[in-house]
């Protein structure tokens, strides 16, 4: 039975019972090695918050089809990136994704967002909007982010930095999975083709900055990698508890 904390109680603590305020995990990698299930579980493990920055994207982008804006053309897009009325639940149990004062978790996993989140993530005017408000809703901590640029770009004072990673046939079989048993090879050719557009943008490439730990979870469970996470986080209490 989970006895941690609810989420927004700030009662997350350390090792030594004290309260643990401020504390940022920032869990930054590629599209399928398991961050989403990675962040929820640390953050509800901890009682901390959890916010998915991935999700804030696609939400754009949904936004940006539903309005008929090419998302190939990036003067388009940056001309209606303040548009869009967002609003990031971080409840890791039950995080939400509002756009316009429509609840859109479900539809920003569809083929159509998949295709599109790339170059409307490119944006400079969208990721500058993004970040902002990444970092409003961090604030004061207490919290499990995760995304592409999260060590590097949106909150790189983050105690604890994670760089999760797992090889491309695992990811795309579990992407397939979760996608209701789509085709493997096709899933891992999009991820494939992601990956080396997110990680040569111009605007906050995805990358592995200094002192991000890299945990690959090809052969892991998802539990045995929430509990490094978890032990990560631990230790930098830990550590600041002695300083």
């Amino acid at each position: 039975m989970n006895d941690a904390p609810r989420p927004g109680t700030d009662q997350a603590t350390s090792h030594t019972g004290e309260p643990a305020p401020g504390v940022v995990v920032a869990v930054d990698g590629t599209s399928g090695s398991g961050k989403s299930s990675t962040c929820r579980a640390v953050a509800d493990r901890l009682g901390l918050r959890y916010l998915d920055t991935g999700a804030m994207y696609r939400a754009v982008t949904w936004w940006m089809l539903q309005h008929g804006v090419d998302v190939h053309d990036a003067e388009a897009v940056a001309a209606r990136a303040a548009d869009p009325r967002l609003v990031s639940g971080t409840d890791p149990l039950a995080p939400t994704i509002v756009v316009d004062d429509v609840d859109v978790s479900i539809e920003i996993r569809s083929d159509a967002v998949n295709a599109a989140v790339s170059p409307v993530s490119a944006v400079p005017a969208v990721r500058e909007r993004l970040v902002a408000l990444q970092r409003s809703l961090i604030g004061a901590g207490r919290i499990v982010v995760e995304g592409r640029d999260i060590a590097s770009v949106v909150w790189p004072q983050a105690q604890v930095k994670v760089y999760l990673t797992a090889d491309p046939a695992a990811r795309a079989a579990r992407r397939a999975a979760e996608n209701g048993g789509a085709d493997v090879g096709a899933t891992e050719a999009s991820l494939l083709a992601r990956d080396a557009i997110d990680s040569g943008r111009a605007v906050a490439p995805l990358t592995r900055v200094h002192g991000a730990i890299h945990i690959d979870s090809t052969h892991q469970t998802l539990e045995q990698v929430v509990d490094l996470v978890v032990g990560l986080v631990e230790e930098s209490l830990s550590a600041v508890g002695g300083s």
